[in-house]
C-alpha cells in the first residue's frame, strides 16, 4: 500500500515542478543511508575546534527531502556527529541531535536507525556495516557521504569483518565534497582513497559538483548571511518547512548554509543545480507524515 503512495507522490511531485524528472544512478525506492558531521562540541585537539554547523540544517533539509517522497521507511542508517575522537556535549546544544529529533517526531522517521557517533560509535559502526554487508545486485544501499570519511573506513572495516567484502560492490557512495573526503581530524584517521583501497575500489562511487555557491544566493545551496532566498521556509503554512529555517538559522556563524542536502536532491531528481527556488516548488504545500500515508 505504501509502494502505491510513494509512486504517486513521484508523479504529483514531476506535475508540481512541470517537469518530468528522473532518479538517479538507478535508484529505485532502494535503501538509503547517511552520515553527516556538524560536532556541536568543542573538539579541542583540532585547528577548527566546531565541527561544520552546515550541517545542522542540511540534516533537517535532507530529512525534509525523504519524508517528502514517503521514503522515511527506506532510510535504514542516519549517524551524525561523525568526527572520530571527538567529545560529546550536552542534547540541549546538540544541533544534530536536535535537528534529527524535530525531523523524526515531524515526519515519523525510525528513530532505532539515527546515531549520534560521539555516543553510539560501536552501535553506528555495526549497523552501517551490517546494512553494507547485506548489499546484492538487487537490494544496493545508496550511501549519502555527509561528513568526514574516518568512521566510513570504520565501517567499511566492520562490513569486511562481517564477510561482506563482495557485498560491498553494491554500495553506492554519493559525494559532492572533496573536504569530507579528505580532511582528517588525527593524524591516524583515513580518507576516501583509504577506504577504497581497504575494500579493493568495490564500492561505487559517485560525485556531484559542490553544492555550495555562497557568493551566488539563487543557486545551489548556500547563500552565505543572505537569508533572504530562504525566506518562503519562514512564512511557509507547514509547520515542519519553518521548522527547516530555523534549523538553518542554528549556523554558528549565521550562514545559510544546507549545502549537504543537494546530494539527496539530486539523487531524487536527476538535478545537481538546485536552488532556494527549486528547493520550494520540491517542497510544495508542505510534507504529508507518514501517519496520513498510511490511511
Amino acid at each position: 500500500m505504501k509502494t502505491k503512495y510513494t509512486l504517486l507522490f513521484f508523479v504529483m511531485l514531476a506535475l508540481t515542478l512541470g517537469n518530468s524528472y528522473a532518479q538517479s544512478w538507478g535508484y529505485n525506492n532502494n535503501r538509503i543511508a547517511i552520515s553527516f558531521d556538524g560536532n556541536s562540541a568543542p573538539d579541542h585537539q583540532y585547528k577548527w575546534p566546531i565541527g561544520d554547523p552546515d550541517d545542522w540544517g542540511a540534516s533537517a533539509a535532507s530529512l525534509a527531502i525523504i519524508a517528502k517522497l514517503g521514503l522515511q521507511d527506506q532510510l535504514v542508517h542516519c549517524s551524525y556527529n561523525n568526527f572520530i575522537d571527538a567529545p560529546a556535549g550536552p542534547d540541549s546544544e546538540n544541533q544534530n541531535k536536535i535537528s534529527c529529533d524535530g525531523a523524526i517526531s515531524r515526519w515519523h522517521f525510525n528513530a532505532g536507525n539515527f546515531y549520534d557517533v560521539t555516543t553510539q560509535l560501536e552501535e553506528a559502526k555495526t549497523n552501517l556495516a551490517s546494512e553494507m554487508a547485506s548489499s546484492t545486485a538487487d537490494n544496493p544501499l545508496y550511501f549519502i557521504h555527509a561528513g568526514l570519511s574516518e568512521f566510513v573506513y570504520q565501517a567499511v572495516k566492520k562490513a569486511i569483518d562481517l564477510g561482506g567484502l563482495e557485498a560491498l560492490k553494491y554500495v553506492k557512495l554519493v559525494s559532492h565534497s572533496g573536504f569530507n573526503e579528505n580532511e582528517t581530524r588525527r593524524d591516524w584517521h583515513h580518507t576516501w582513497s583509504d577506504i577504497q583501497e581497504l575494500c579493493g575500489n568495490r564500492i561505487q562511487y559517485h560525485k556531484i559538483i559542490d553544492q555550495n555557491a555562497c557568493g551566488k544566493p539563487d543557486v545551489l545551496w548556500c547563500s552565505g548571511k543572505d537569508f533572504s532566498p530562504w525566506y518562503w521556509m519562514r512564512d511557509h503554512q507547514d509547520e515542519g518547512i519553518r521548522f527547516l529555517y530555523k534549523r538553518a538559522q542554528a549556523h554558528k556563524a549565521g550562514k545559510a548554509d544546507i549545502s549537504d542536502a543537494g546530494m539527496l536532491y539530486w539523487l531524487f531528481t536527476g538535478d545537481e543545480n538546485g536552488s532556494p527556488e527549486k528547493f520550494k516548488r520540491f517542497l510544495g504545500n508542505g510534507i504529508l507524515n507518514s501517519m496520513q500515508l498510511s490511511k
